[in-house]
């Protein structure tokens, strides 16, 4: 059993996302080949401050955003600036990561934070630990530059842009694979017909729905979005005085949210849901999703042919999603509530044929295989077959 470790850390939701979704599909294709371990190397190996960097970095996206924008953009532009903070941590990092490498004693390293390079790298090579290391990004658009190490074994990025981004960084063209951000194995699958999975679902068989997801932790205007958009569905009468659409909230572990909703007098038919695990089921169900930029939610969008409204980013790594979604035509962007309850009866209206143009050009953006396709070529590495 070949040893296969991992490193991500906790700040940023989708880091994680990604980390399951790899290797659950070396689990569902290669079996018992391969043992996966996830590690949150910040939390779990380090002394502080480091260890403490998840908790600050959310705290500081929600509290100070100004502050995490200045800081993205100061280490984005002065490389200079990164070296001294990466060497500063790299200090307190070295011996305690020396001994999770001897703990895990991997045979394959991937990292999926921006993070994870230099320091890992510099610490493996002082140990004369030589296993390959690939780096999978998890960013869609604008990458830190600390994504990028000339000295990983692949680099694995998901658009054209990162790509490019990849090759003004120094890496070789050989070095790099653009195959797409891994989500969940679920999404590769065949989707099952939508009226099928709206009576499965509870929701009404007729009427266009949408999506409102608010992260796994239910984090932003969710239920100011969540009133305006089916107040306006609620009062719009374009058949025998049918309301104009429905809705499904998924609140993701926010149990206040998911109660203040339910208590809620919804003018149109709407569905109130914590975690879901079926979240494909429900992004296939439904005509369009209301969203922060984040960059899963983004992909998994796109490969169910789902037109998208951006309702907020996170200043920095998120800065590329939307003019990204605006510029493949594939969605819209508004932090307003009323602005996106308008856009929603706008496309469930006299835009519906808009709306089936951005769902197609959703579609061909998608990539439902990209988790195959990188696990595929990370066990290539290790000597397993395609």
């Amino acid at each position: 059993m070949k040893r296969i470790l991992i490193m991500m850390t906790d700040a940023g939701g989708g880091h994680r996302a990604s980390a399951q979704a790899l290797r659950d599909v070396f689990q569902e294709r290669y079996g018992d080949v391969f043992h996966v371990n996830i590690v949150d190397m910040w939390m779990k190996h380090t002394p502080p401050p480091l260890s403490r960097l998840p908790k600050t970095y959310h705290r500081i996206v929600k509290d100070t955003p100004r502050l995490y924008k200045f800081v993205f953009s100061k280490t984005f532009e002065e490389p200079k600036l990164t070296s001294a903070l990466l060497d500063a941590a790299y200090g307190y990092a070295k011996r305690p990561l020396m001994r999770a490498f001897r703990q895990y004693d991997p045979d394959l390293i991937i990292s999926v934070h921006p993070l994870m390079q230099d320091i890992p790298l510099r610490i493996l090579q002082r140990m004369q630990y030589d296993v390959p290391f690939v780096t999978v990004v998890t960013d869609l658009v604008k990458v830190h530059p600390t994504w990028l190490h000339r000295d990983v074994t692949l680099c694995f990025v998901p658009t054209e842009e990162v790509y490019q981004q990849a090759l003004q960084a120094g890496l070789r063209a050989e070095q790099v694979r653009r195959y797409g951000l891994p989500v969940r194995p679920a999404f590769a699958r065949e989707i099952r017909p939508k009226h099928v999975l709206r009576k499965e679902l509870g929701m009404a068989p007729d009427l266009p729905a949408v999506l409102l997801v608010g992260g796994g932790e239910g984090m932003g205007p969710v239920a100011d979005i969540a009133q305006a958009v089916a107040g306006r569905l609620g009062g719009t009468t374009p058949v025998q005085g049918r309301p104009g659409g429905q809705l499904v909230v998924i609140c993701g572990r926010n149990e206040k949210l998911r109660a203040k909703l339910r208590a809620y007098d919804w003018p149109t038919p709407t569905i109130i849901s914590g975690f879901v695990e079926n979240m494909q089921e429900w992004m296939a169900a439904c005509d369009c999703i209301v969203t922060k930029a984040g960059p899963g939610t983004i992909a998994e969008s796109l490969i169910t042919g789902l037109p998208i409204v951006l309702s907020g980013y996170v200043a920095g790594q998120e800065d590329g999603n939307v003019p990204y979604v605006l510029g493949k035509g594939v969605g819209a962007y508004s932090e307003d509530p009323q602005k996106i309850a308008e856009t929603i009866c706008r496309w469930f209206g006299p835009e519906q044929s808009r709306l089936a143009e951005m769902s197609m050009r959703a579609s061909q953006l998608g990539r439902p295989q990209a988790t195959y396709q990188i696990v595929t070529d990370i066990a290539l590495l290790l000597g397993a077959a395609p």
